[in-house]
């Protein structure tokens, strides 16, 4: 009779790196007979992979902790793991103040959590290196199981731009890039598993250097691939979107019609205040290539609302910013501190105008988005299905640009790339028929 086999459960907090992350974490401990389970309760390791980015982040990972303890009560021999940004930041103070910790490993170790899940009887383990391996050689090849048809791919991790709010310099360490075999080599196995479309995934990740010709070379290289019909990417910073990525927007069939393209303010003084070494008319100009290269692309971009020094004059420079450029999806968020960043110690500006300031660029973003999404209605476009909808013989997929898209549609497109024409709109999605 063999042994049942562990049970993995893994909450992802964060970005898509994260999810990413969290994918690659699983398959570590496939190796060592964990399966994956959706519950917690039923769980022999419990692993939160966290992101510091977010307000409170780390006490959020605290309070999620201290919800776990009955669990840990209830089964002493569950191991329970703190991973990703927050481990990187907070290691020794997690394992202080939460004895229940059974290990913190770092976004650039999670490789090695196989031999810390071994080594934990010899006590409590903690590795939040920046180790001369990298965690991609030393990770095992995906399982050859089928996917979904969309898939995150990360190419480029790290950076080097030191925004003054950001701690991922401190998180994730200085930029490295995957060679380029490797990340084809990744793609064409996901492609066997059923993958449709790829999201190439970078803290800065039009900065990757793992091919001769940049990000626009190795997209390039991924459009041979046969049966990958779709690439996209992010995170972008405006100071790395060379001629050749800008060209390959309007070159590139696969490359989808969709950008995320942070700014973070509209104001000169802001922008330096927060090192981010562009100004409004750079980024704004940037804009023009793009469109004149691409006409019909999508963008989107993040906003920091609040950062210490924003006047009510700052501010109104992001809203004339946002004005100019109309976003088809953005993503806006209070300033909040981040200890061990130049900007934490300044003077803050006051919560109240924080939230005003946030509410009012959030309306005007809002109108942006429905004014896109309005603007489909009658197109033709392409929607690639995921899954089924809530309504019978409804499925959902996304559109070229990444709209969510509702359709009346047998389940056997689920994976497929099919033509619809779009009837009508909704705040956060659009309803179409197949043509």
């Amino acid at each position: 009779m063999t042994d049942a086999p562990k049970k993995l459960f893994i909450k992802t907090y964060g970005c898509q790196m994260n999810v990413y992350d969290s994918e690659r974490m699983a398959e570590a401990m496939g190796g060592e007979g964990y399966v994956q389970t959706d519950s917690a309760e039923d769980a022999d390791m419990i692993l939160l992979n966290t992101c510091h980015i977010r307000e409170k982040a780390a006490e959020k990972v605290y309070s999620e902790l201290g919800r776990m303890k009955p669990l840990k009560a209830a089964k002493p021999d569950l191991r329970i793991g703190v991973a990703g940004c927050v481990a990187q930041a907070e290691g020794e103070e997690i394992m202080r103040r939460q004895p229940m910790v059974d290990l913190v490993v770092g976004p650039q170790s999670y490789h090695r959590l196989p031999e810390m899940e071994r080594r934990l009887k010899d006590g409590r383990q903690v590795d939040t290196d920046f180790p001369l391996e990298s965690k991609f050689d030393d990770l095992k090849q995906r399982p050859k199981m089928r996917r979904a048809p969309t898939a995150f791919l990360t190419v480029q991790e790290g950076c080097d731009k030191f925004c003054a709010f950001c701690v991922v310099p401190y998180t994730r360490g200085a930029e490295v890039s995957r060679p380029s075999d490797r990340v084809l080599a990744e793609a064409q196995a996901l492609v066997e598993a059923g993958v449709r479309e790829v999201t190439l995934l970078g803290q800065n990740v039009n900065a990757y250097h793992g091919h001769d010709g940049g990000l626009a070379g190795l997209v390039g290289e991924l459009a041979k691939i046969d049966g990958l019909d779709r690439i996209r990417y992010t995170t972008s910073h405006p100071n790395d979107m060379d001629d050749a990525l800008i060209a390959a927007h309007g070159d590139c069939e696969k490359l989808m019609p969709y950008l995320h393209l942070p700014v973070q303010a509209g104001s000169d003084r802001i922008l330096k205040a927060m090192n981010r070494k562009h100004d409004a008319e750079s980024y704004l100009r940037l804009i023009e290539r793009l469109r004149a290269a691409r006409p019909d692309i999508a963008m989107s971009g993040d906003f920091i609302v609040g950062f210490p020094g924003e006047t009510e004059e700052d501010f109104q420079a992001t809203l004339d910013l946002v004005e100019e450029v109309r976003y088809a999806q953005a993503y806006s968020f209070k300033y909040s501190t981040r200890p061990g960043t130049p900007a934490a110690e300044r003077a803050q500006v006051d919560e109240d105008v924080k939230a005003e300031r946030l509410a009012r660029l959030q309306a005007l973003l809002s109108r942006q988005q429905t004014e896109a999404q309005e603007a489909m209605v009658g197109r033709e476009v392409g929607v690639l299905f995921e899954k089924k909808g809530r309504l019978p013989g409804q499925m959902i997929g996304k559109s070229d640009h990444l709209f969510a898209v509702h359709a009346d549609a047998p389940e056997e497109l689920a994976g497929q790339i099919a033509r619809v024409r779009i009837t009508s709109a909704a705040p956060h999605s659009l309803t179409g028929q197949l043509v």
